[in-house]
């Protein structure tokens, strides 16, 4: 066998080991419902938050604007639909096109968005951030 088709047989052989790619994470809560954990309460730094996984694949992003203030959103941008990033510097920002929403509210601060982040009520019980 010569070495182009031994590299090519490498390279699929890595493919196929690989399997196929995991599929994107969708905003949302997926397939929870109210009444499941969400995070615990003292994941979610205060004046920042974080993205938290699902089930069916989805994320939230759950913050804590202010001491023991918890808030969820759907993080799917609503201009195009790519996943927000957690606040920094008192703002949520879209890494796609800059747009920036506000970590209380949700409200869109900055375009091209031209709506705010969906919120998802949830609630404190015990040291557990839950949906309700």
């Amino acid at each position: 066998m010569d070495r182009r088709s031994a590299l090519l047989l490498c390279g699929l052989a890595a493919l196929s080991a690989c399997g196929e790619p995991a599929p994107r994470k969708t905003g949302g809560v997926g397939t929870a419902r109210p009444g499941d954990r969400v995070a615990s309460a003292a994941s979610v730094p205060v004046g920042s938050g974080v993205l938290v996984d699902m089930p069916g694949n989805a994320q939230l992003l759950v913050v804590q604007p202010r001491s023991g203030e918890f808030r969820a959103f759907n993080p799917s941008c609503p201009h195009v639909g790519s996943l927000v990033n957690p606040p920094a510097g008192g703002v949520i920002t879209c890494p796609l096109h800059g747009s920036a929403f506000d970590p209380s509210t949700g409200a869109v601060r900055k375009g091209p968005a031209t709506s705010g982040l969906t919120e998802v009520a949830i609630a404190l019980s015990g040291e557990d951030l839950v949906l309700s």
